[in-house]
């Protein structure tokens, strides 16, 4: 269903007290407050000039979207869930922030424009307010807890409101007061008789009621009210469009407010909690190498996970429409749409989570044997989703020889055909509903069908921006190359322990004195895999020139023994003849033609020869230097990965 709505003014103080009661509450996916001071005076300040300040929006409860309600920060203990009639989706901070200074009647929990926590109260300096020439967020003072304003060099106390009588003396309104107006105006005029100066205070006080109390009074907010039929899809939506300033709200978020109500926490099953780690960390710590952070599954997100359970469910009803006599356009499409997460059910979730969960860990093993070993190195991250969810499928049956060697061919196809870069939903349901099929016999899927590798291809990729480019990093270690310095090949042990990378083959220095360009020596025909100490000795040198060296011995390394670096060049697929004569030209030719082949043995089919019309790789547009931007890239990898 859509969203419907009505947009109605609520006075400000109904709707604070909607808050205190608990007739209004927040979805449980909604962030803390975390508004400081100078924005609440901001605020404040706004609202005693009658300004307007936005509007807020609201879903009413009772309908198909059943979130976990929870009060409003600050809100008195006891609320009970079923009490909300309405929930907060836009405007919590405002709302929080105008509730937390006027109406809890405590001390506000806030922080300095520089993140410091601290306890403040509120006050509105009345002549301050009266003063046309005064900004009005001057007069709004934010003191401490215990009401003193203390000098910052020698802390004598400059303002003490610690009592309400001097509150009444120094003409300080406390904010908390503001609905209780009468109230505090009777005792400051008890306040003032006593002392004799009603006549100078009283016209002051009614001016003041006049020009800014009644301004909080009478102040309208308009709300506009979702109706409670709208679906989770638009309230997700929704939210989204008005929070765009904040952190993006994913559909994980939605779902763990929704299975709140059922009274499971998706969250402790993602994230654990003390010493019972949840699923991420387990993810992480698969197949981790004892002396990295994170294996090669570590960057699965909670919505990867969720979208690969939604495989499974999203399948069961589509045979259950088969087994009812539809077909075609009929049958419910499986495609992990945000749609389809926010439209799980719980039941589907704990019948598949143990299930997917084994299937990332054999994506990691599958991923290994392919010789990709970290999330650095990984051609697509949502490709894992599909795989996952296959192997899991699969079961065992995946270990077998037959089995394995369409797996590989299907995962190469989506690599070097590069069709898992950008709306991908679709083509994960493809793969998972025709893959298995296909590996007991059925017809192609289309993601081998479909892919496309073209023979110009190689020259364009340049950089690991290009899922192509990693798989062919990866598909060299995979097909038996060695280290030139070492004649190790590049085992999971050796890649880690030797510090393995992708490495010009043509130094760079050299290419440039040589006049050629980088959109050429930056290629991906031009790189290959290296060890650390290997790349060392290669230097800025002439092929010519390093290949005698690691010959001779270099670097307190023994002589590499007769013909033994030439096969290490051609495990390479490289022709040892070109490289020792430099011969750039004809390397890039001859490698060229080599890689291309290693790219149609492992899609099981013939490149496009036929590259007229088709468009340049996005990596041409700019010159690139892989080397330069590894370590930095890497670095992003795994701070987005914490």
């Amino acid at each position: 269903m859509a969203a419907t709505f009505q947009t109605n003014p609520v006075s400000l103080h109904e709707l604070l007290k909607l808050c205190h009661d608990g007739r209004m509450q927040l979805p449980d996916f909604q962030r803390s407050w975390v508004w400081d001071e100078d924005r609440i005076k901001s605020l404040v300040a706004s609202i005693s000039r009658s300004f307007p300040v936005g509007a807020l929006m609201t879903l009413n409860t009772g309908g198909p979207v059943n979130f976990q309600p929870r009060p409003i920060e600050g809100a008195p203990g006891g609320i009970e869930a079923f009490m909300a009639q309405a929930l907060l989706l836009d405007g919590q901070q405002r709302t929080t922030s105008m509730y937390q200074v006027t109406l809890r009647g405590q001390v506000v929990k806030t922080m300095t424009a520089k993140r410091k926590p601290v306890q403040r109260w509120f006050y509105l300096d009345i002549a301050k307010c009266l003063d046309p020439s005064v900004d009005r967020e001057e007069a709004i003072l934010s003191v401490p807890e215990d009401k003193k304003i203390k000098s910052d060099f020698d802390r004598t106390v400059d303002l003490d409101l610690s009592s309400q009588n001097r509150e009444f003396d120094a003409l300080m309104f406390p904010l908390n007061q503001v609905f209780s107006w009468n109230d505090w105006q009777m005792e400051f005029i008890k306040h003032v008789n006593a002392n004799g100066t009603f006549s100078e205070k009283w016209p002051i006080l009614q001016n003041f009621y006049a020009g800014i109390i009644k301004n909080f009074e009478s102040y309208q907010v308009p709300v506009i009210a979702l109706d409670k039929g709208t679906s989770k899809e638009a309230v997700c939506t929704v939210f989204e469009k008005v929070n765009t300033g904040g952190k993006p709200l994913d559909a994980f978020e939605l779902v763990t407010a929704m299975y709140a109500a059922d009274g499971h926490e998706l969250r402790k099953d993602w994230y654990g909690k003390g010493a019972e780690k949840g699923r991420q960390h387990r993810l992480l710590e698969t197949l981790r190498p004892g002396n990295q952070t994170r294996g090669i599954v570590s960057n699965v997100s909670n919505t990867d996970f969720l979208q690969a359970v939604v495989l499974f469910h999203a399948r069961d009803r589509r045979r259950e429409a088969e087994e009812a006599g539809k077909f075609g356009k009929d049958l419910p499409s499986v495609a992990p749409h945000r749609s389809a997460l926010l439209d799980l059910p719980l039941s589907a979730y704990l019948k598949y989570q143990t299930l997917v969960e084994e299937g990332f860990v054999k994506a990691a093993r599958f991923l290994h044997t392919q010789h990709i070993y970290r999330v650095f190195d990984l051609p697509y991250q949502s490709q894992i989703v599909p795989l996952a969810a296959i192997l899991a499928d699969m079961g065992d049956a995946w270990e077998h020889q037959a089995n394995r060697k369409k797996l590989m061919q299907w995962y190469w196809c989506g690599v070097f055909g590069e069709l898992y870069g950008s709306a991908v939903e679709s083509r994960m349901a493809r793969d998972f509903l025709e893959v298995v099929p296909w590996l007991n016999g059925g017809p192609e899927p289309s993601t081998v069908r479909d892919a496309v590798f073209r023979s110009d291809r190689l020259k364009t990729m340049r950089m690991r921006l290009s899922a192509a480019y990693k798989g062919i990093n990866a598909l060299l270690m995979k097909e038996g190359a060695i280290d030139w310095l070492s004649g190790q090949a590049f085992s999971h042990a050796v890649f880690f322990n030797e510090n393995v990378d992708i490495h010009h083959i043509f130094p760079k220095d050299w290419c440039a004195k040589q006049g050629i360009k980088p959109d050429r020596f930056d290629s991906i025909i031009n790189k290959t895999p290296l060890a650390y100490r290997t790349n060392r000795i290669i230097g800025g040198a002439a092929p010519s020139a390093y290949l005698a060296k690691l010959d001779a011995g270099a670097s307190h390394t023994p002589p590499i023994a007769s013909g033994d670096l030439d096969e290490a060049l051609k495990s390479h697929l490289i022709t040892p003849k070109l490289l020792r004569a430099d011969d750039f030209e004809g390397f890039m030719t001859d490698r060229q033609h080599q890689l291309l082949v290693l790219v149609e043995a492992a899609m099981g089919k013939p490149s496009n020869q036929n590259t007229a019309g088709l468009p340049d790789d996005p990596e041409s547009a700019a010159d690139h230097d892989d080397d330069d931007v590894d370590a930095i890239e890497a670095g992003l990898t795994l701070e987005a990965a914490e």
